[in-house]
């Protein structure tokens, strides 16, 4: 038996700061060697952030990463870290001249169709790599071989594959390198893994959060594992990325499946274990072909009895619907910092739906950094400006009010020369005036406008577009309205556990919602209940599901052609929207992409 003492650093990096990412690697790998590690390992892409989407086409970009990754070495080397084994992941470009030659050659080639069948390549045949660094230099390198295409991804559009599987030779152990997606393909370099005899795998990750995510990793981990034969080490990303969040919750299993130890949700964290491993007797002559062995130090570590065991700490678990808000909170707080902003605003209406997204912005950035404002109309009820009120003093928020009366006024007797303002026209001119009023906030203290929209009005078009669809990111996006009520819930729930004053107000959860746009308004003037629209746009929006089918779910053919037809019809108001986080399988924007113009409607399907 082999004692390897493995540090899997899941870190928060920056798509393009690769100075700043770099440091993070420098200051983990330095903790990591001061808890006696023998191998130090960072998430995919960390060099770079992830996903770089279009950048991976500039040469600039990928020139840069390479000489960063080269730079990387000889800095860890220079801080006395050059003993130290560290995989990173990085952004590369096919170096093997005859893999470059084939490559070029497939995409020029009468089908115009590479080896992988599609048509063709990614100018400057740029690679989704992992490097391992060791005495001031790049010692290996592995490309990425499953390359995904669907839901967020597409790295066929900005990736080739890699073909050789590396083996690295570290402490003793020979440990199996591979990237993300080459895990959850059946085949490929896990299977080679076990040929080869690799007595440890290592996946780096650069795997977005969704709801129930982290069971499905950790039950593929364990398959993966029983096949490769070996340990496996799943380390992930952590961060907020525009509209995707990398949750960390990297984690360690035996061959057998035991959890061995499990990394922090939603933070960075440092996870250092021992694992004693059997030795394969691999003979680097011998290997299986498309196996790539490189010796980067072959002295066995230091057996167990000769320096302290580690104390693999047990990371506190979050429930589902704490996951939830904990991806809200880092995905907007990441926005607002990587993207240089130092306070947000938004529209208090006394709602659930602003207040919520109060909530989340003062947990993420404190309630120095959130202003709210009340934008009262002649239509606003008493408690909308109460529970406006309420939520600021129990949040500590900068809080303002400003009329909107007056403004809409002056609008109405301005055009009252030119038009006669429908009802509804009136109505959104009030959204409009409140829109306004933020983005003067926004352009005079350089605040962030948060739009407050949930995912259900957003669904079926229910928002004001220039109105109370204003801002530059929308944290409710993929929230549905009855979770945005479980959320308030749980988030109070939280605060009393805690002794604390909770956050959103009891009337806030608990009214009727209404725009309050008009006299006596309510949501379910417009919209079925709240609980029968999230479960049909579940089937719909989530499911693709048509009417045929919907219909056999037992909703009622009235109000499936109702919803149907709005969905339908607000895809141009859904493209014009903020980015948000994502939290579902399936959310508007990269996941779900339908043309505006169309004449096809689901209710000619009957």
């Amino acid at each position: 038996m082999t004692q390897l003492r493995l540090a899997l650093a899941q870190v928060n990096a920056t798509v393009g700061d690769l100075t700043a990412n770099a440091a993070l690697v420098r200051e983990h790998a330095a903790s990591a060697a001061a808890a006696g590690a023998d191998l130090v390992a960072f998430p995919e892409m960390v060099l770079t952030g992830y996903p770089v989407e279009d950048l991976s086409l500039r040469t600039s970009f990928v020139e840069a990463s390479r000489t960063a990754v080269q730079q990387l070495a000889r800095d860890l080397a220079a801080d006395g870290l050059g003993e130290l084994p560290v995989v990173v992941g990085y952004l590369d470009r096919v170096t093997d001249p005859e893999t470059q030659l084939d490559a070029e050659a497939a995409a020029r080639a009468g089908s115009g169709r590479d080896e992988r069948g599609v048509v063709g390549m990614p100018k400057g045949l740029p690679q989704n790599c992992a490097a391992v660094l060791h005495r001031g230099q790049v010692v290996a390198r592995y490309a990425k071989h499953h390359l995904p295409n669907y839901g967020v991804f597409d790295e066929f559009r900005f990736f080739v594959p890699g073909r050789d599987l590396l083996v690295a030779r570290i402490g003793g152990v020979d440990v199996a390198v591979v990237i993300c997606e080459d895990l959850w393909q059946d085949g490929g370099p896990v299977e080679r893994a076990r040929e080869a005899g690799a007595e440890l795998l290592l996946v780096l990750n650069g795997s977005p959060w969704e709801r129930d995510k982290d069971d499905t990793r950790l039950a593929l981990a364990q398959r993966r594992a029983a096949e490769a034969g070996c340990p496996l080490a799943f380390l992930n990303l952590v961060g907020g990325q525009d509209d995707l969040v990398f949750d960390g919750d990297s984690l360690v299993v035996a061959a057998d499946g035991e959890l061995l130890a499990r990394g922090a949700q939603f933070a960075e964290d440092l996870l250092v274990l021992d694992l004693d491993l059997p030795q394969n007797g691999l003979d680097p002559q011998a290997l299986p072909a498309g196996v790539q062995h490189v010796v980067v130090r072959d002295r066995p570590a230091s057996p167990g009895s000769k320096r302290p065991a580690v104390a693999v700490v047990e990371r506190e678990r979050l429930d589902p619907v704490g996951e939830v808000w904990a991806a809200l909170q880092l995905g907007l707080g990441d926005y607002v910092r990587k993207n240089g902003f130092r306070k947000v605003a938004l529209g208090l209406s006394g709602g659930i739906d602003s207040a919520l997204v109060a909530a989340i912005a003062v947990d993420a950035l404190g309630p120095e950094a959130v202003t709210g404002i009340s934008l009262p109309s002649s239509y606003s009820s008493e408690h909308s400006r109460t529970d406006a009120d309420d939520l600021a003093e129990r949040t500590g928020l900068d809080y303002r009010t400003i009329p909107i009366a007056p403004m809409v006024d002056a609008f109405t007797a301005g055009l009252s020369d030119a038009m006669k303002l429908s009802p509804v026209a009136e109505e959104n001119l009030q959204a409009r005036v409140r829109g306004t009023t933020l983005m003067a906030l926004s352009n005079s203290e350089g605040h962030l406008v948060l739009a407050t929209s949930n995912k259900s009005e957003l669904s079926v078009g229910y928002s004001t577009l220039y109105g109370d669809s204003v801002g530059g990111y929308a944290p409710l996006k993929d929230v549905p309205k009855m979770l945005v009520w479980e959320l308030a819930r749980w988030r109070n729930a939280q605060a009393e556990a805690r002794g604390e004053v909770p956050p959103i107000p009891e009337n806030s959860i608990s009214k009727v919602p209404s725009a309050e746009l008009r006299p006596g308004q309510t949501d379910q003037d417009s919209l079925p209940p709240y609980e029968v629209l999230d479960d049909m746009l579940e089937h719909y929006v989530v499911g693709a599901q048509g009417r045929s089918e919907l219909l056999a779910a037992g909703f009622e053919a009235e109000v499936v052609d109702e919803v149907v037809g709005l969905v339908d019809r607000a895809e141009w108001k859904r493209r014009q929207f903020a980015p948000g986080v994502k939290i579902s399988s399936v959310a508007f924007g990269r996941d779900r992409r339908l043309p505006i113009t169309t004449h096809w409607r689901e209710q000619q399907s009957r």
